[in-house]
């Protein structure tokens, strides 16, 4: 299986996924860290995958997203996007419409 097929798999795999630098307790950039904090105030379970522990995954995750930085938030396997947008649809409401139907933390 390569990197592509594997990233499809754990996409699919979770409802909710943020690849990210470093886990959520030790988040080792700021942008994964807000991520994580707006995730955890939406009170979802979300799964994650630390992207600095395999380079094929952190530039495989880059190519299948078709989206150049990390954080990636992926949502019932739709890309939603990096810290940026993650903050501003759960400021606007937006992020908690997507994330109907998760499994609660």
């Amino acid at each position: 299986m390569n990197i592509q097929e594997q990233l499809k798999e754990i996409v699919e795999a979770n409802d909710v996924v943020l690849f990210m630098k470093g886990s959520p307790d030790f988040p080792q950039c700021g942008f994964s860290g807000l991520a994580t904090q707006i995730l955890q105030q939406s009170e979802v379970r979300f799964a994650s995958v630390d992207v600095l522990a395999d380079n094929a995954v952190r530039e495989g995750i880059k190519q299948y997203s078709n989206w150049p930085t990390i954080p990636q938030l992926y949502i019932k396997g739709e890309f939603i996007g990096g810290s940026d947008i993650i903050k501003e649809m759960f400021e606007n409401g937006e992020l908690k419409t997507k994330l109907e139907g998760v499994v609660a933390a």
